[in-house]
């Protein structure tokens, strides 16, 4: 294989992007109609000045190439360095084995400065990460020793009434999109929890208190404001381009930098909700039995529950978040759950804000967070009670080791939830003929030592749960849809995208020819 020195590689990349760029403009040009440009916000970086900045070449070393990203770019652009507040609140994550010391945090202000910092990354070949909320446990996944974009001043939201969407920028937060909405008497299908950022939730499906009713996120995006790997600001749409777009929706970061998002809004009044929660042993399995039953009679698409098993403290416990899209529940939904000697219960009428603002999602914020998961097709009573023994035995071991918190969670599903997309085909999940709800298992350590140990209770979780669903007589689980938003970090990327990832590759080709994502963190098709 022929070996090309820095400035030959800086070359070539400068005259390929140069290049790819011209195709890429008339391809789109044909494609968009005069609707799909924005204003001056969403230019395109001019790839032949900046491959000419002085010293930026392949190699580079990190803060010189934070130096000249400070100035190329507008004013609304700014350059944060490690030693100032701004930098490390722009750089922590709500898990700090998320977290890594960059060379400087990028905070751009428009799309077009993007741009520009994803050529010169990519010309430099430096490393970097996007960071919308932060909420991803995996490390490397939105954190970098080099170049730290934080989406975190995109926070335009314009809601549209006659076409009933809204458009909003990825450095925002679920509850501040909801809290936003709510004067207009609207809502999105969104995040079921408060702190959890627009991008990454997005761009990996999206499961919400909606979903019943109207499918996955990415199910109601009608468009992306993409920047390319090769400075172009595209707007992206089903019409544009049906591939792209469909690779979009649940392909996560692998096309470039998504900066802002057009959801369908849908009518929102006061919701009924709230959680209960049981802690006397004697009370676990009733819950499991309940929930058990919910899972298989209750077809009311507005209904939906978690089944939260934890182990807090050295004690097992047991919270059933309950969520109705109404003021108040028909009978016999919930009554069971209600019946249970219970220690908490707050549920009850209130906005949908408040019903995601009372989720507890932040109290783990700054310990070491870990994720994995495992695709449940249904809950029944022999699967809960082994979930809530799970909780018992690998939380009394993970208890000499630093565990703060520990909680393994049911997420029940309708199986016509997956039956809502109607805008193209979506990278996730690859097969919609049968759901497989996203269990999320969630461990919270406070010492790195025990990194290793928390990792392999993750592994040993979901083997157990394997081998249970096994015994019940589901067969092939490793090849069905896995939720990547949960999916722990040495996942292979075929495990997410099955038979779609050949066509993922080549689309990834298309609009990253110099493979530039490749830089950043997340799963890499």
């Amino acid at each position: 294989m022929a070996r090309f020195s820095r400035a030959t590689f800086t070359l070539l990349y400068s005259l390929l992007a140069l290049a790819q760029l011209g195709a890429a403009a008339s391809v789109y040009e044909r494609r968009q109609d005069s609707t799909d440009a924005s204003e001056s916000d969403t230019a395109d970086a001019d790839v032949a000045s900046i491959s000419r900045t002085a010293g930026l070449r392949a190699g580079a070393t990190y803060p010189f190439v934070c130096s000249i990203i400070s100035g190329i770019t507008s004013s609304s652009t700014l350059v944060h360095w490690p030693g100032s507040p701004v930098f490390k609140w722009l750089s922590q994550h709500w898990a700090v084995t998320s977290n890594q010391v960059s060379a400087c945090v990028v905070e751009p202000g428009k799309a077009s400065d993007v741009a520009k910092i994803l050529l010169t990354v990519g010309i430099s070949r430096t490393p970097f990460a996007v960071q919308s909320g932060g909420h991803t446990t995996n490390p490397g996944w939105s954190s970098t020793k080099g170049v730290h974009i934080s989406l975190n001043s995109l926070r335009s939201i314009n809601y549209n009434s006659a076409a009933q969407t809204v458009e909003i920028g990825t450095g925002l937060r679920w509850e501040e999109v909801y809290a936003a909405l709510e004067p207009h008497g609207v809502t999105v299908v969104g995040g079921r929890v408060r702190g959890v950022g627009v991008g990454g939730f997005t761009l990996g499906g999206g499961y919400s208190w909606k979903t019943n009713q109207y499918g996955l996120t990415i199910d109601t995006v009608t468009a992306f404001e993409l920047v390319t790997p090769l400075g172009r600001v595209v707007k992206v749409t089903q019409q544009s381009d049906p591939a792209l777009f469909s690779g979009l929706k649940g392909g996560g970061n692998n096309f470039g930098i998504v900066t802002k998002i057009t959801l369908k809004t849908f009518p929102q009044g006061p919701v009924w909700g709230g959680s209960v929660t049981y802690m006397d042993p004697a009370s676990l399995p009733l819950v499991n039995a309940a929930t058990a039953r919910f899972t298989a009679e209750v077809t009311d698409p507005k209904a939906s529950i978690l089944n939260t098993v934890a182990f807090y403290q050295g004690a097992p416990l047991v919270s059933i978040t309950m969520f109705y899209d109404g003021p108040n529940p028909p009978a016999g939904i919930f009554d069971e759950f209600l019946s249970i000697p219970s220690v908490a219960n707050d549920a009850g009428t209130k906005t949908y804000v408040e019903q995601i603002n009372s989720s507890p999602s932040n109290d783990t914020y700054g310990f070491r967070n870990y994720f994995g998961t495992v695709p449940v097709p249904k809950y029944s009573p022999n699967f809960l009670n082994i979930v809530s023994n799970l909780s018992v035995t690998i939380g009394s071991d993970l208890s000499t080791k630093s565990l703060v918190f520990m909680t393994l969670v049911n997420e029940p599903f309708l199986p016509s939830a997956l039956s809502h997309s109607n805008s193209g085909d979506t990278a996730y999940p690859f097969d919609r003929s049968k759901v497989y709800t996203p269990f999320n298992i969630f461990l919270s350590g406070a010492d790195p030592s025990q990194d290793a140990a928390f990792r392999n209770a993750v592994k040993t979780i979901e083997n157990t749960l394997y081998a249970a669903l096994a015994e019940e007589g589901e067969r092939n689980l490793d090849s069905v849809p896995l939720y990547s938003n949960y999916a722990t970090w040495d996942t292979p990327v075929s495990r997410l995208y099955g038979p779609n990832l050949p066509g993922l590759k080549r689309l990834k080709l298309r609009v990253d020819p110099l493979n530039v994502m490749s830089l950043a963190g997340g799963f890499k098709i």
